[in-house]
């Protein structure tokens, strides 16, 4: 579960909190404030036992995995497929406390948690589909709230699926010679010696649609200022990366943490200040 690894769990909750504050107009009920940080706790968890089951065969073959449990022997395939079912009815759980509406979407978010790590064995853009994944928060979150699905948290949505691709790429560009390989796709491949200026698109359109986000949801100067912030982060990543080395990559992968907090406290700040 990396329950000792908490990146995984960082970068879930900050677009997760983003969506509960647009949907609530700042104001998330405690409840549903609770509910879905336990639910961001749970459900990283269980992409991540679902991750290193589909990857049982080939993590072993790649240096930054080889130690994880299943490869290292320490647990059985059966086991993690027992957790993995455990961790998705305790999701269920948290979720049946909300509407009809959110209960509807877990469904679809909890099957595109589960064909993620597969995605990765027949297509060089699984970080696609972990970004719907990940992205999947937000319209559950305006279920939660509003009990309605207005146009606008699709605008949000996109910016989360950008991020997503453009900070897993990151995280690919890692594992990308043991990735050839063994035989996994990921983006980083795809892209090749286009994969920093792909990244810096992506995070121009994270900014862009962020932006739009906040016209739409009237939004003031705080939260504008925290994007401003969140783009010299990415700079950094840049400049930290350019070289492709291993550990700088990893390193600009771990700083979209600070990206998704800045963004979050401005918009938080945004919404407190202007009530």
């Amino acid at each position: 579960m990396r329950l000792d690894r908490p990146i995984g769990t960082y970068l879930l909750l900050w677009p997760t909190l983003w969506a509960l504050w647009f949907a609530s107009a700042g104001h998330p009920s405690p409840r549903n404030l609770l509910i879905f940080t336990l639910g961001v706790v749970v459900m990283r968890a269980a992409g991540c036992v679902i991750n290193d089951y589909a990857d049982r065969h080939v993590d072993g073959a790649v240096a930054r995995t080889k130690n994880r449990p299943l490869p290292a022997g320490e647990v059985t395939p059966a086991t993690a497929l027992a957790l993995f079912f455990v961790l998705l009815v305790a999701a269920l759980g948290l979720v049946l406390l909300t509407n009809s509406l959110t209960i509807k979407l877990a469904f679809g978010g909890a099957a595109v948690a589960a064909l993620y790590p597969f995605l990765k064995r027949v297509t060089h853009l699984p970080q696609l589909g972990l970004g719907v994944a990940w992205a999947w928060s937000t319209p559950m979150a305006f279920a939660a709230e509003t009990n309605a699905l207005p146009p606008a948290l699709w605008v949000v949505f996109a910016a989360i699926v950008f991020w997503t691709i453009a900070f897993d790429t990151y995280y690919a560009m890692v594992d990308r010679e043991d990735d050839v390989e063994v035989g996994i796709k990921s983006t980083a491949i795809l892209f090749g010696r286009y994969d920093l200026l792909i990244i810096g698109l992506l995070q121009v359109g994270v900014l862009v649609l962020l932006a739009i986000a906040g016209g739409l949801f009237d939004r003031g100067a705080l939260y504008f200022v925290s994007l401003a912030v969140a783009a010299g982060y990415f700079i950094n990543q840049y400049r930290i990366s350019r070289r492709r080395d291993r550990d700088a990559c990893f390193a600009a992968f771990l700083n979209n943490h600070r990206v998704g907090m800045v963004i979050f406290i401005g918009l938080a700040l945004d919404y407190w200040l202007l009530d």
